[in-house]
């Protein structure tokens, strides 16, 4: 057996390829737009062969995606927490949990999806600002 995605459904596709891609860094690897069921499927991978997120977007949706409890968060890991994490806030993401450890930290998605933040190897010495900042929100 083999992962292959985990499929999230997304309200603002535009907001949420930037999340992912420009935020994230993640790579557009395939698109499928289907007309006659008016939605397309994204998929993104950290590289190409990689498990994907398969972004879900229903062009005339008004439906409000609410998180399940079922669906936990997605998980990444980045080779420098804390430049990660304070690139993700300069371009106005909140942190819902600091990398105050210098191994974990939370953050969402435009559409409230939990993405969690791994430090590479072994974890980094904790560092100011992150030791003094509170949750900001929950995770």
């Amino acid at each position: 057996m083999k992962f292959l995605h985990t499929m999230v459904r997304v309200h603002d596709l535009e907001k949420s390829l930037n999340f992912y891609i420009n935020q994230l860094g993640l790579i557009e690897t395939k698109r499928v737009d289907i007309p006659k069921g008016k939605f397309s499927l994204i998929f993104l991978a950290t590289e190409i062969g990689a498990p994907e997120i398969e972004l879900t977007h229903n062009w005339d949706s008004q439906e409000d995606y609410t998180a399940g409890r079922n669906f936990g968060h997605l998980a990444f890991e980045v080779a420098d927490i804390y430049k990660t994490c304070e690139k993700l806030m300069a371009a106005g993401v909140i942190i819902n949990r600091p990398p105050r450890d210098g191994h974990m930290a939370f953050v969402k998605s435009p559409d409230g999806i939990s993405i969690e933040l791994l430090q590479k190897d072994d974890s980094l010495a904790p560092q100011e600002p992150w030791l003094s900042m509170e949750n900001i929100g929950s995770w």
